[in-house]
C-alpha cells in the first residue's frame, strides 16, 4: 500500500483510491494512518509488510496483503516479478536506472538513515519475513511487572524502574527461535507429510505422543521429523536462578531451599530487557517466587570513542596485561572510582594508573608508620591527643555515611568516600599531625591509636582493594594461622561531636592560609612565624596542632589589627602574621581590595536573595539560616578587610 496522514489536505480527494505500483503494474490500496509524518518527503508512505517491522504492523491493522520477494540468500525470488534470482543491491541500482529511463524519477538527493549492520560479519540488516516460534507473554509478564512496581524487588540506581515498566508495560511475545546450528533445540516433532506437531522431552516420549495423535501405531522414530531451529540463549538463560541449583529436576532439594531466592543481582543494564525482567518473570512462573530481592545496574565500559568492548573491533584492553602493569588493586579501584552507578565509562589508561597511584600512596602511608621508633618512657603530646580525638570522630562519620551509601547501593560514590577519607584525612592530615620530628621517636599510645585507625581503614578499603588490603593488614601485627581480613568484621560506627569536627575543619582551613602566606610570601615551610589572632571568641583547644603543622612559634590575642601584617579571616576570626620588611604592601593592597571586591558581590548576592520573601517564606528553614550565617560572615569579613587595607596604607 501507499499510506498518508488522514488530516492531509493534499490528499483527501484520493481517500479509497488505488495506486499502481511502477514497472510491474501491481495495484494497491491508498490508507490513511496516523503513523505517517505529513512533514517528511512527500507525506506519502510506501509499505511493504513482509519487509519492515512498523510496516507489517500497519499492515496488520489495515489487513494488507504481505508479498516477500526474497530467497533465504537475499537474491528475489517469483514474488518480485522482475529480476528473479539476481541479488538485492544490484536490483536496487538496476530498478533505478529503469525508473529514470522510463521517466518515473522526479529528484534523488541524499538521506541519512539508520541501518542496522551485523556486529560480527558488518552485513546489512534487513526484516524478512518467516515462520518463528513465540511464547505468548501478557499474561506471564503481570507478576513480574507488578513486583517491580511495588519495590517487592528492587532496582538500583531508582531509574532503571522506569526503564522496566515502560518495557513490561508494552510487552511483545518472545520470539523464542534462532535458525542457529548451535544451541537446544526446539522440543517439536513433526508429523509424516503433515505440519502438526508434538512436543515432547526426547524422540521416545514424542513418538508415543504421536501414536496417540494420529491413531497410528506403526510410526517409527524415522518418521518423524524434529524443528531444526534452536532456542534463544535467554530461553535457557532466564531459568539460571533455579537451574543452577537444580531446581528444575529437584524443586524442593536442599540447595535451591536455602539459596533461591537470593539477595543481590548486579548486572549491565544493557540486558535488563533479555535476562533480568525473564528471570523475574520465570521465578514467579515456576516457583511463584522473587529470584532476587535486588538488582544493581552496573554502566557500560566502553571506548574513548563510545563503542562497546567488543573482539570485532579489537577496542578491548587485555587484562592481564593491564594487571602486569598497574596491579590487580590498582585496575580495580582505578575502574570503581570513575564508574556512576548506572552510567557508562569511557575507558582510558590513566584510569588504573590513578588505582595504582593510590595503592603507592597507601603503602608508603604503611611503611612511615612502620618506620617509627617508640620511646615507651615518651609521653603523648597534647597535638597527639588533640589529633587522635578528631580522628576517632571523623573515622565514626565516614563509616556512618559508607553505612547509608551501601544499603542505598551508592557504590561508586562509597568507594570515592573512602578514597578521599584516606588520602586526605588520613595521609594529609592525621599522619602528619602525629608524625614525631625526624629521626625522633614515638610514644607508644599514639603509635598504637594510629595502628588501630589503619586496621579499621584497611576492613572499609578490602571490598575494592582486597589484594593490597589483606597484605598489609597481616604486616599490621602478628595474626593467628588461617586468620583474614576477610572474615575480619566491618567496623562499625560510634556517636562522634560534629562541633569538634567543624572546629577541626576550621583549624585545617587556618594552618592552610598560613602556608598558602609563606608560599606567597617566598617564606620557607619550616620556618618558625608568630601568630596573631583578634577575636572574642576564638577556640584555643587546637593551638598545639596549628603551631606544628603551620610552623608557629607563637600564638596570641591582640585586640587590634597588625600593622605591616599578612592576614586573613576564618569565620570573622582576623588572623595576622606579622612579616616585617618582608612584605611588600602595594601587592598586598592590590590582593586585599581584589578580596574586598569580590566578598562585597558575594554578600549582594546573598542579601538579594534574603531579600525575596518567595525564598524566604518556602525554602526550609535550614536553608534560610545557612544563607543569614553566609551574610553575617561576609560583612564581618568587609570590616575586617577594610581595617587591613586602611592599616597598610
Amino acid at each position: 500500500a501507499v499510506c498518508v496522514h488522514p488530516e492531509d489536505d493534499r490528499f483527501k480527494n484520493l481517500h479509497g483510491k488505488k495506486v499502481i505500483v511502477p514497472l510491474i503494474n501491481r495495484t494497491v490500496p491508498l490508507i490513511q494512518d496516523e503513523y505517517v509524518d505529513r512533514e517528511f518527503g512527500t507525506g506519502a508512505l510506501k509499505i511493504t509488510p513482509a519487509h519492515d517491522i512498523h510496516d507489517y504492523e500497519i499492515g496488520q491493522k489495515h489487513n494488507l496483503q504481505t508479498i516477500d520477494i526474497f530467497n533465504d540468500d537475499g537474491t528475489l525470488n517469483e514474488a518480485a516479478e522482475l529480476y528473479i534470482g539476481q541479488d538485492r543491491f544490484e536490483v536496487r541500482k538496476q530498478i533505478t536506472k529503469q525508473l529514470e529511463k522510463e521517466g518515473y524519477i522526479e529528484k534523488i538527493e541524499d538521506y541519512v538513515n539508520k541501518v542496522g549492520f551485523s556486529e560480527r560479519t558488518n552485513a546489512v540488516i534487513e526484516p524478512k519475513l518467516s515462520m518463528q516460534w513465540f511464547l505468548k507473554m501478557g499474561d506471564l509478564a503481570k507478576p513480574a511487572l507488578e513486583n517491580v512496581s511495588n519495590d517487592t524487588i528492587r532496582f538500583f540506581p531508582r531509574k532503571f524502574k522506569n526503564v522496566y515498566r515502560h518495557w513490561m508495560e508494552n510487552v511483545r511475545d518472545w520470539n523464542i527461535s534462532r535458525q542457529l546450528w548451535w544451541g537446544q533445540r526446539i522440543p517439536a516433532y513433526y508429523l509424516p507429510d503433515s505440519n502438526d506437531f508434538v512436543i515432547a522431552e526426547n524422540i521416545e516420549i514424542a513418538l508415543e505422543l504421536a501414536k496417540e495423535k494420529t491413531g497410528n501405531s506403526s510410526l517409527t522414530e524415522k518418521d518423524l521429523r524434529q524443528d531444526e531451529d534452536v532456542l534463544d540463549t535467554w530461553f535457557s538463560s532466564w531459568l539460571w536462578p533455579i537451574s543452577v541449583f537444580n531446581g528444575i529436576n529437584e524443586p524442593k532439594n536442599e540447595e535451591i531451599n536455602y539459596y533461591y531466592p537470593t539477595n543481590d543481582l548486579v548486572t549491565g543494564h544493557d540486558i535488563i530487557f533479555f535476562w533480568i525482567a525473564r528471570m523475574i518473570i520465570s521465578g514467579y512462573e515456576y516457583r511463584q517466587q522473587l529470584p532476587f530481592k535486588n538488582v544493581y545496574f552496573t554502566g557500560m565500559v566502553r571506548d574513548k570513542q563510545g563503542r562497546k568492548m567488543s573482539k570485532q573491533l579489537g577496542n578491548s584492553p587485555d587484562p592481564i596485561k593491564l594487571m602486569e602493569q598497574y596491579g590487580a588493586d590498582g585496575v580495580r579501584i582505578g575502574m570503581l572510582l570513575c564508574s556512576p552507578a548506572g552510567g557508562d565509562l569511557l575507558y582510558d589508561d590513566k584510569l588504573p594508573e590513578q588505582g595504582r597511584n593510590f595503592g603507592n600512596k597507601i603503602w608508603n602511608a604503611f611503611r612511615l608508620v612502620q618506620q617509627w621508633q617508640v620511646d615507651e618512657k615518651l609521653e603523648q603530646p597534647e597535638s597527639a591527643v588533640k589529633a587522635i580525638s578528631w580522628f576517632e570522630n571523623k573515622l565514626n562519620q565516614t563509616i556512618e555515611t559508607l553505612d547509608r551509601q551501601f544499603v542505598d547501593y551508592r557504590i561508586s560514590e562509597a568507594v570515592m568516600t573512602i578514597y578521599k577519607f584516606f588520602w586526605d584525612e588520613f595521609s594529609a592530615w592525621y599522619l602528619e599531625m602525629v608524625k614525631p620530628a625526624y629521626q625522633m621517636p614515638i610514644d607508644a599510645a599514639t603509635l598504637k591509636k594510629t595502628n588501630d585507625f589503619f586496621d579499621k581503614i584497611l576492613r572499609i578499603l578490602h571490598p575494592f582493594m582486597p589484594f593490597i588490603t589483606e597484605e598489609i593488614w597481616q604486616l599490621l601485627e602478628n595474626r593467628e594461622e588461617g586468620e583474614s581480613i576477610v572474615t575480619a568484621a566491618m567496623p562499625k560506627k560510634s556517636n562522634y561531636d560534629e562541633s569538634l569536627l567543624a572546629n577541626c575543619e576550621m583549624v585545617k582551613e587556618v594552618i592552610s592560609s598560613i602556608r598558602k602566606v609563606k608560599k606567597d610570601k617566598n617564606i620557607p615551610q619550616r620556618e618558625k612565624i608568630q601568630l596573631k589572632i583578634k577575636s572574642n571568641n576564638y577556640n584555643h583547644q587546637a593551638d598545639s596542632i596549628i603551631k606544628k603543622l603551620g610552623g608557629v612559634s607563637e600564638i596570641e590575642m591582640v585586640d587590634q589589627k597588625i600593622d605591616g601584617a599578612a592576614g586573613f579571616i576564618i569565620k570573622s576570626v582576623e588572623y595576622f602574621i606579622p612579616l616585617g620588611d618582608l612584605i611588600n604592601k602595594d601587592e598586598e593592597l592590590a590582593k586585599l581590595r581584589k578580596e574586598l571586591d569580590y566578598t562585597k558581590g558575594f554578600l549582594n548576592s546573598v542579601t538579594k536573595k534574603l531579600s525575596n520573601e518567595r525564598f524566604v517564606n518556602n525554602a526550609p528553614e535550614k536553608v534560610v539560616a545557612i544563607e543569614k550565617n553566609k551574610q553575617s560572615e561576609a560583612e564581618a569579613k568587609i570590616i575586617a578587610l577594610e581595617e587591613q587595607i586602611k592599616g597598610l596604607k
